[in-house]
């Protein structure tokens, strides 16, 4: 989702961090109090960007930007900047979201932090497809869905899920024109550096989880000599999510999910998720059936009895899958999700409420743009890949990035390697031993392919270390980001939270 001037020290490496110098002329960005009640004691701001960095004149975009102000500004250092990732997650909603929790108390104080909307995403200047929600729902009336749905279930449905993301992805160019050419991670990292300007900083100073850790490769091989810090938490593999590794995958052309072998993480994680919950009692864990073995079965025979046809307006099988296997991204979710799992088994398929928004265009925009996609012709046959490799959960990742098969629209600008270009700092990489989304592997890919990394490991669950904190990553995060002080090569943390707080 996958390097600094210093001196060597026990244990690790001083990193000396200036900022002198000024930043190259730009305005500055305009900051006022944030409109929205979510959004309290933030700032944010509205900033014009080309919407082609090569023909500048060529016209504008809006970028939508959102600020937490240090909070011990007599030792402000300055400005950190934020991508969540997705594609498609707009910052402006998310950085409230997760800001002090999932940022260690010393950044809080000492930086500004800076997260934005990307080009094409929320309230900057974004991809549409419909004039409404209403007409998105009919639109997709009668056919299972990514975000309400999760995949197709049988030949009838996966030939319905190819025709309308097919006759999706052509409405949308008819409706987007020329933007959809410039929502690339490329464009997204000019972006950031032009913000990183704008801020009046020298060097750029970044957090980037799951996709954010492909724009933060981008921008660590394309200016080198700008990072000052960079921490890529919850990894995309960046050649994975660029090429079709045909020859790693044994002459098969898989797509973007089965690529990154998230497929085979999540099967790790909800056999970790089944395994826990069965080795304790009720009360923590309310689908409990008394032993991790005897939960297993469970769990297969509740899928065994919901119904498959996502018209019928109860919980589907893949409907449960695929929200079992969202809850599997937030350790703190994991009871509630046993909560719900044992209403299911006790009182059948509930009603499903009518979707609230969907916004798959502005993910899909930026991810089909860039990400090769096998012929929509293959993904029957690599359903039944997925279910050979990773079981249930299997075809979730094999039509996550089906869309992309027929998506009209090749991004004008993509970055495709080198990765290895030598940065002015090294980089830090974060993953999780047991991330559904983003396997370890992704993370130890990426910190081998940068000139200058250092790998940072969790022994725990969810996806990403931001939002299933852990003190021991935020000591870590706060030595780097304040002083440069590396951890020890081959270092791992604990988890603050314990799953089913066992």
């Amino acid at each position: 989702m996958r390097r600094l001037i210093g001196a060597l020290v026990a244990g690790g490496v001083f990193l000396v961090l200036s900022f002198s110098g000024t930043a190259a002329a730009a305005p500055a960005i305009r900051w006022h109090k944030c409109a929205e009640s979510a959004q309290r004691g933030f700032q944010c701001a509205k900033i014009r960007v080309p919407l082609d960095y090569q023909r500048p004149r060529g016209g504008d975009i809006t970028l939508a930007l959102i600020r937490h102000r240090a909070s011990d500004p007599g030792r402000r250092i300055g400005t950190l900047f934020y991508e969540p990732g997705g594609p498609g997650v707009p910052g402006t909603e998310f950085l409230p979201a997760v800001a002090f929790d999932g940022f260690p108390a010393e950044v809080q104080a000492r930086f500004d932090i800076v997260s934005w909307d990307p080009r094409g995403v929320g309230a900057s200047t974004a991809v549409q497809c419909f004039a409404s929600q209403a007409a998105e729902d009919r639109f997709f009336a009668g056919s299972p869905t990514r975000n309400v749905d999760g995949f197709p279930v049988g030949e009838g449905q996966m030939t319905t899920w190819i025709d309308h993301y097919r006759r999706f992805g052509e409405r949308c160019k008819r409706r987007n024109g020329r933007l959809l050419t410039h929502v690339s991670t490329v464009d997204t990292v000019r972006d950031l550096d032009l913000m990183r300007r704008r801020a009046g900083e020298r060097k750029m100073t970044y957090v980037g989880t799951s996709y954010g850790t492909i724009v933060g490769a981008v921008y660590a091989n394309m200016f080198p000599g700008r990072v000052r810090a960079m921490a890529l938490d919850g990894v995309v593999d960046p050649i994975a999510w660029s090429q079709p590794q045909l020859r790693e995958n044994g002459g098969l052309f898989l797509p973007g999910g089965l690529r990154f072998k998230s497929d085979v993480e999540t099967a790790k994680t909800l056999g970790a998720f089944l395994d826990l919950c069965g080795s304790t009692d009720t009360t923590h864990c309310a689908f409990s059936a008394g032993s991790p073995a005897a939960t297993r079965q469970k769990f297969s025979e509740l899928l065994a009895r919901l119904p498959v046809d996502p018209t019928a307006g109860q919980t589907t099988y893949a409907q449960a899958i695929s929200g079992t296997i969202h809850d599997l991204y937030f350790v703190t979710n994991w009871k509630l999700r046993a909560i719900e799992l044992q209403k299911l088994w006790e009182q059948g398929p509930a009603a499903v409420p009518p979707p609230a928004g969907r916004g798959e265009e502005q993910e899909m925009a930026i991810a089909c743009g860039e990400v090769p996609s096998p012929p929509a012709s293959a993904f029957p046959a690599i359903d039944a890949f997925a279910q050979q490799r990773s079981g249930l959960v299997g075809p979730f990742w094999a039509w996550d990035y089906e869309p992309c098969s027929t998506w009209p629209v090749r991004s004008a600008h993509r970055y495709s390697g080198p990765w290895d270009r030598r940065t002015a700092t090294p980089v830090l990489v974060i993953g999780n031993t047991f991330d559904p989304a983003t396997p370890l592997r992704g993370a130890v890919a990426m910190s081998q392919q940068l000139g200058r990394a250092r790998l940072l490991t969790v022994d725990g669950y969810g996806h990403t270390a931001l939002i299933n904190p852990s003190a021991c990553i935020q000591r870590y995060e706060a030595r780097y980001f304040v002083s440069g002080l590396l951890p020890p090569k081959g270092t791992r943390c604990g988890q603050d939270e314990k799953p089913f707080g066992a």
